[in-house]
């Protein structure tokens, strides 16, 4: 087969039914397949083990991000659990100081309860890494760009110092995705995805997948599939398979779109700060354009005003709407500080409750930069003292009302 990242998107594991000509992957809901001896199960036996749908969105992911190996799994967080289930009582892992607050909640409370011990860190710095490893340190976990501060971690440099420990990493990719970031091929030992986000890229579907050429490692997430069960449907993985086709061309238009919300933004006086690895005084920029192919649809601002303001603008959009996720064709816009990290409030990993959150969709551009800049404007020109956030969301449900 041809190499191409959008080739392999689209026929990667999903070669034309072998029984009807079929060129969609069928969606084989069967729980359970016939044996002909006791001893000798065919390819599949039972669903929670294995399944054909989820065999071929498995192939396609593994080969999208360089691995001999994939793993999929019913949520993201789900992917993130079998990973850290690597672990044992005494180890101890690296967090990003800004890491996901699900990945940290996770990590902080079951994992605690385990055994584990952990630490965050800015993984930006390599004096402050190198002073965090321990002789128990078992593994590092990086996101780059993170959720969503959007700071821009150095895989290889990383990987690196972690292997030279021994010590395994462990990249979640999910804002990159693989179309624009390869982790494995940068030194990363293992990839995490939340599948709902871009992969799936509809919001229709939840999954997560784990990438990985340690064959071991690979052993050991198969053995955690079929025991915990945490496992996609059939359904949810035709999904998975049908959004991954397009993967390429949606990025591309999430990228270009992000790029004009971002120059917006960095002109606009209710704006503190723009964080995006594409703006050049980004502190990560260099290494952004030397790991990734693009910037991503992401991006994050931090409000003049603080947390009133903030919490003033994302009730102000229209197009952009507010709710959690992220990597759909729809624009959303949304508070972390009491939102996706709410339950991080008060932790090392803490959100600045002046900071606004963007997963930039595929819209009209000029209507998704007008629509952010309509609601920035309302809130500059309103002030910190006239209505407040409450009378954004009172605005916002009149004008719905006259709609109506």
């Amino acid at each position: 087969m041809a190499d191409g990242f959008e080739t392999r998107a689209i026929h990667a594991g999903q070669d034309p039914d072998p029984v009807t000509g079929a060129v969609v992957t069928p969606i084989s809901m069967s729980t359970t397949y016939a044996r002909d001896e006791v001893d000798e199960p065919r390819a599949f036996s039972y669903a929670r083990s294995g399944n054909p749908t989820r065999a071929a969105l498995e192939t396609c992911l593994a080969s999208l991000e360089g691995a001999d190996h994939g793993s999929a799994f019913a949520s993201g967080m789900a992917a993130v659990d079998a990973v850290l289930r690597g672990l044992s009582a005494g180890d101890h892992v690296i967090l990003p100081d800004d890491v996901y607050g699900g990945t940290y909640r996770l990590v902080s409370t079951l994992c605690a309860a385990a055994g584990i011990e952990w630490s965050t860190v800015d993984l930006t710095d390599p004096t402050a890494l190198d002073a965090a490893f321990r002789p128990a340190t078992r593994m590092v976990w990086i996101e780059s760009p993170t959720n969503p501060s959007l700071t821009v971690i150095d895989i290889t440099r990383v990987s690196a110092r972690a292997r030279e420990r021994r010590v395994r990493t462990v990249v979640d990719n999910t804002f990159a995705t693989p179309y624009l970031q390869q982790p494995l091929d940068l030194g990363a030992d293992v990839v995490v995805h939340s599948t709902t986000k871009y992969l799936g890229g509809h919001s229709d579907v939840m999954g997560g997948f784990v990438a990985t050429n340690d064959a071991a490692e690979a052993e050991r997430l198969a053995f955690v599939q079929n025991v915990a069960g945490a496992v996609p449907s059939p359904f949810d993985c035709a999904l998975v398979l049908r959004g991954v086709k397009t993967l390429a061309v949606r990025m591309d238009r999430h990228c270009e779109n992000a790029r004009a919300v971002v120059a917006m933004l960095a002109e606009h006086p209710a704006v503190a700060t723009v964080l995006h690895p594409g703006l050049p005084l980004h502190p990560g920029h260099e290494v952004a354009r030397r790991q990734m192919r693009d910037f991503g649809g992401m991006v994050s601002f931090v409000m003049v005003g603080g947390a009133e303001a903030a919490r003033s603008v994302v009730a102000e959009t229209r197009l952009f709407t507010l709710g959690e996720s992220l990597g759909g064709v729809e624009s959303l816009i949304g508070y972390p500080a009491a939102m996706s990290h709410a339950s991080v409030a008060g932790t090392p990993v803490a959100v600045d409750p002046a900071l606004v959150r963007c997963s930039v969709g595929i819209e009209t551009t000029a209507d998704l930069v007008a629509d952010l800049r309509d609601a920035l404007d309302a809130v500059h020109e309103s002030g910190p003292t006239v209505g407040g956030w409450r009378g954004a969301l009172q605005r916002r449900r009149r004008a719905a009302t006259r709609r109506r």
